[in-house]
């Protein structure tokens, strides 16, 4: 089968490593080795901000694609630009990979407007494929999206060796610094530990929120933390695997997920993970076979509640021991990107039954105009 598969500008490059990137990717090549033809178009622009150019470029790329043939449309482009897709709904067989739901999302360049447009993209395609479950219920609760056109496709995870043995004190949180990822609540969490021995590792893009990372930076200095916090910008491949395998506890202290991929990788080195109790963090923490937690979960935005519970890590050995043994469980049954692959493709010949649904229909073997 044939999918054309649009997506934002530079989604494969090593130097963006978002969890959004990272899954088009592997959805990309997953599906072209099970043997789908996968014909993928990029977007340069601000997603989810989109200017006129690239509205226009989006026109021209659904415009060119056959009647009848499968879209597959990142929600990071799909979600903003009814006003271009919704002419070709009657047309095509268009799926939107969901990844973070504009209704759920901190970023305040979301108006009205942008969020009616996700509203109305997505109730008239005819699929949607989110990360999580929660996300699934998120949209269906929202949107008013019959139960069978959601799916959820969770993200996968690397098979890794078994991990060296970790440097006790030593957190690592990963992830772009920005509000949403709560870096800051983590640092302010810091502030109340200083008479413990610990260091922590904040890796991920810094050029993302430059606001946001000057205010964490000068905290860091206010607190005279300069040498126990430090700030490595985008970590990948044997880089992140060491900053895994040599870690003692991840932390992922953020104010907003749909699903969380670090806690997934970093349960697949065998690493406990302390996370927020938000959004779709508690799915991807999950559990052992035995039905223990491989890790902590905590109150949101909360640093006291963050403090007590990284106080109790750092003093409790059982603790630690107990949740050691519960995430080196948790990796047998982590899902493999093969099977995010055959989720996605399942979603996507579901919407070949699908009768497409859209404000306006194409007279059948005419395409739509430019936007």
């Amino acid at each position: 089968m044939r999918v054309h598969v649009v997506v934002p500008e530079g989604f494969d490059s090593p130097s963006r490593p978002t969890g959004g990137n990272i899954y088009d990717r592997r959805v990309c090549a997953g599906l072209a080795e099970a043997g789908w033809e996968v014909l993928v178009a990029t977007i340069a622009a601000a997603w989810p901000v989109p200017d006129s150019g690239a509205r226009a470029d989006l026109a021209r790329i659904v415009s060119a694609i056959p009647d009848g043939e499968l879209a597959l449309i990142d929600g990071l482009i799909a979600a903003p630009t009814a006003a271009q897709l919704l002419r070709h709904a009657g047309r095509i067989s268009m799926t939107v990979l969901l990844h973070m739901p504009l209704s759920t999302a901190l970023d305040t360049r979301h108006d009205a407007t942008a969020k009616r447009s996700e509203r109305a993209v997505l109730r008239a395609a005819t699929g949607v494929v989110v990360t999580s479950e929660w996300t699934r219920q998120q949209i269906l609760s929202r949107y008013g999206i019959p139960v069978g056109r959601v799916h959820v496709a969770r993200p996968g995870v690397e098979r890794i060796a078994a991990r060296a043995r970790p440097v006790r004190g030593h957190l690592v949180c990963v992830g772009t610094l920005g509000r949403h990822k709560g870096q800051d609540i983590l640092v302010e969490a810091l502030a109340e530990l200083g008479d413990l021995d610990w260091h922590c590792v904040l890796a991920g893009p810094l050029d993302r929120d430059a606001d946001f990372v000057d205010h964490v930076q000068a905290r860091i200095a206010r607190l005279g933390y300069g040498h126990r916090v430090r700030l490595t910008g985008v970590l990948t491949g044997a880089a992140l695997s060491h900053a895994y395998t040599t870690a003692d506890l991840l932390v992922a202290p953020s104010r907003s997920e749909t699903f969380g991929m670090v806690v997934t990788e970093a349960l697949a080195h065998g690493l406990p993970v302390m996370a927020a109790a938000v959004g779709g963090l508690p799915e991807a923490l999950g559990f052992a076979a035995d039905g223990t937690r491989p890790g902590v979960l905590v109150p949101p935005g909360d640093p006291a509640a963050l403090a007590a519970a990284i106080r109790d890590w750092l003093g409790d050995e059982c603790l630690r021991h107990r949740l050691r043994d519960a995430a080196a469980k948790r990796r047998s049954n982590l899902p493999g990107w093969e099977q995010t692959t055959r989720q996605i493709a399942s979603a996507l010949t579901s919407a070949c039954a699908v009768s497409p649904r859209g404000p306006e229909r194409t007279t059948p073997g005419k395409t739509s105009g430019r936007a």
